[in-house]
């Protein structure tokens, strides 16, 4: 029999419910989290005891397309394959909400597992991830210092709302997901569409009430059904281990730390760090471990100590400085449009492609059915950090930083309507120094103008950072390199136009940060991106006039949806011919619209020219010159258009006369004058000739025809007079 308890609160007005069960009894804990109809089911393991020096933590997101009703998957394999970057991206937002909050001395193996039972199309899974891996950690025996309330806000028409709905998400110009513990933040991610900072930090403010409150319930509910937290060893350093660093690494390893230049630097640590690997090995070797890890915790304790005592950074920079910016566009030859963008030692080339709308990215997950028209991805090549490993497909990572600087981008872009291209950017980290993701957005501005991308406006992004001591005294880093990263308790990325933010990451190493610090952090962040942007409107001020001649050229026509038979014709075979003809792409949407795709201009128009023909709208009264196709009893088609005919009724062939036989008059292949006589309901029309196709028909010859074969009387522009 199962055994379930269940605990349920209101969150924006809805009902959260939570389960403990025996569902997966040989976890160390477990969660089934609901919202609506979409649940989350989520476990928490703790792996064997290993020798270990670090920390490995696993966090995996599945989505199971039975979750959405339907059948997805391959067309040859219709089940789950490898995670979606949806998934990876969910997986990321669990991550870098419960990685700060374990124990620094846990060496064992952890797991956490987010499986996606049921979509509602309502309520997104992300959020009910991030508080069934709370509720599970909190609830296990895992030493962790949870638990964190998590929730998304939207701001629609100014008015914001807590877990905004799909829809509501839509016509939303925030979306914005927050995991907060004891009043501050210790995660972030947000979309928005240049919505200034002050906004941003309101939506901030107007979460925090709701989950301070959600926060309370959690520790309720782990505090009923949760296991004894497991004890863990807290080593000691031994006094000769620090005896030695303070008699003779001290002082040597502060000079290298703060050593301007950053070969220098890293050349000077590496000095000192041999240093004092020789000097414990030869007291003993014993302490060799501990030596490792007390070496990082004085480098952590030094970067700290310098910023907020001294307002001292490694490379002598003022905190709100940011390295040597420079920039370039157009470097790459035959591409679409490219950028380069240098910020201290990290270097980003990004290069556009435009392509055809069909070639969208056609998106078929648990989550997202759509096509993407705008894609930015994110290559970080081992020789950016001067380091050799294999080259494989892109990582979490590269799919995070990628995702991070689309959302950035995405603002600005242009619409199918006003530039009917599918846009791929691909941003190569050539060096890396601290915050390639935001030098991304920066070279990958230059890329979109320098193709003649008519972005609404540039866009800039910069990482900051964070020395914390307590909630006064601290201090917010602009422009965070390597080190400051590694040893730093912030990483605070924000992207913006001038009028306000796109995009924004947060991930901490302390519990959390609070909100008066974030204001701190927000202003500097502004200010840092008004200076690069000023940098890029020096390389190149706006988008180019015109497109690159090696880019594709896309002409839109809108036509009467009931036309689009005739351009597709029996089996294709229409539109067939005109991509052969015409060396073209052609794409035609349900509601009219034709997407025509080709590198030459003149086989484009040609295309074009075809299609019009073929759906064009024919008015009674026009008048055309045309071709006798067919001949029947009862009359002669004519082709005034290709693929367009019309009848001449033999009534109507010679005015006040009755012909006995279309031949008579008409071959295949004359050529004839018509005028639109009548249009019937079916849309086929009536013609008569405009063309005298004679005067006298066969019996009443005139004196000078009298000898004349009756073919007199076809129209004198066939082969000729006759």
């Amino acid at each position: 029999m199962r055994t379930t308890k269940r605990f349920a609160t209101d969150i924006g007005g809805r009902t959260l419910s939570v389960e403990f069960s025996d569902l997966a009894g040989r976890a160390d804990g477990t969660a089934y989290v609901r919202l609506g109809d979409t649940a989350v089911f989520v476990t928490a393991v703790l792996g064997a005891k290993k020798e270990l020096e670090y920390f490995p933590l696993l966090v995996d997101y599945e989505e199971r397309f039975y979750a959405a009703g339907m059948i997805l998957g391959s067309r040859f394999i219709r089940r789950e394959g490898r995670p979606s970057d949806e998934a990876i991206l969910n997986a990321r937002l669990v991550d870098r909400t419960i990685r700060p909050l374990f124990d620094k001395n846990l060496y064992r193996e952890v797991q956490v597992v987010a499986t996606a039972l049921a979509i509602d199309e309502e309520n997104d899974p992300d959020v009910l991830a991030i508080l069934g891996a709370s509720l599970a950690l909190g609830s296990s025996q895992i030493p962790w210092n949870g638990p964190v309330a998590a929730a998304r806000v939207g701001r629609v028409d100014g008015r914001f709302i807590l877990n905004p709905t799909y829809a509501e998400r839509k016509t939303a110009d925030l979306d914005l997901v927050l995991s907060v513990k004891n009043g501050r933040v210790n995660m972030m991610e947000a979309g928005a569409k240049e919505v200034p900072e002050e906004a941003v930090l309101d939506a901030i403010a107007f979460a925090l009430p709701e989950l301070t409150a959600l926060e309370a319930f959690l520790k309720e509910v782990i505090a009923e059904v949760g296991k004894e937290k497991m004890a863990l060893e807290t080593p000691s350093t031994p006094d000769a281990l620090t005896r030695l660093f303070r008699e003779h690494i001290a002082i040597p390893l502060e000079e290298a730390l703060f050593t301007p230049d950053a070969q220098e630097r890293r050349a000077a640590l590496e000095s000192v760090t041999d240093q004092w690997r020789e000097l414990v090995s030869s007291t003993d070797e014993t302490l060799l471990g501990k030596a490792e890890t007390y070496l990082e915790e004085q480098l952590d304790a030094l970067v700290h100590k310098n910023a907020i005592e001294k307002n001292r950074r490694q490379d002598g920079r003022a905190m709100t400085d940011i390295r040597a910016l420079w920039a370039e566009a157009g470097l790459v030859p035959r591409a679409h449009g490219s950028g380069l963008f240098y910020r201290g030692d990290t270097h980003i080339l990004s290069i556009v492609t435009l392509g055809a709308p069909a070639d969208a990215q056609l998106i078929e997950g648990m989550e997202v059915r759509t096509k993407k028209h705008f894609m930015h991805h994110y290559n970080f090549p081992p020789y950016s950090v001067g380091e050799t490993r294999p080259m494989r497909g892109p990582g979490r990572r590269e799919i995070g930083h990628g995702a991070l600087a689309e959302r950035a981008l995405e603002a600005v872009i242009p619409s199918k309507e006003d530039f009917p291209y599918t846009i791929r950017l691909v941003s190569e980290t050539l060096s890396s120094n601290g915050s390639s993701s935001m030098g991304s957005v920066c070279a990958s501005t230059l890329a979109l103008m320098d193709a003649g991308v008519p972005i609404r406006r540039p866009v800039a992004g910069i990482a900051m950072g964070l020395v914390m001591h307590d909630d006064e005294h601290y201090r917010v880093l602009t422009d965070i390199q390597g080190p400051e990263d590694h040893y730093g308790d912030m990483d605070f990325k924000l992207a913006g136009t001038e009028k306000g933010a796109t995009a924004i990451q947060m991930d901490v190493k302390v519990d959390g940060v609070p909100l008066h610090v974030l204001k701190d952090a927000f202003r500097d962040a502004r200010d840092a991106r008004m200076r690069i942007l000023e940098t890029l409107a020096v390389t190149l001020p706006a988008p180019r006039a015109a497109l690159s001649p090696h880019a594709p050229r896309v002409v839109v026509l809108e036509i009467n949806p009931d036309k689009i038979r005739d351009v597709v014709g029996p089996g294709g075979r229409v539109i067939n011919d005109i991509i052969a003809q015409t060396e073209t792409e052609i794409d035609i949407e349900q509601t009219g619209k034709v997407y025509i795709t080709g590198r030459r201009n003149g086989n484009v128009d040609r295309a074009a020219e075809m299609i019009k023909t073929l759906t064009r709208e024919y008015l009674v009264g026009e008048e055309f010159f045309g071709t006798v196709t067919r001949l029947f009893e009862f009359g002669a088609m004519v082709e005034i258009a290709p693929g367009q005919e019309g009848l001449i009724h033999v009534s109507k062939l010679i005015p006040g006369t009755r012909v006995r036989e279309v031949a008579d008059v008409l071959r295949a292949g004359d050529k004839v004058g018509v005028r639109i006589d009548q249009i019937d309901e079916q849309g086929r029309l009536n013609l008569v000739p405009t063309t005298a196709l004679g005067a006298r028909y066969a019996g009443e010859k005139t004196s000078t025809e009298s000898d004349q074969p009756r073919s007199h009387y076809r129209t004198d522009n066939r082969n000729g007079n006759r």
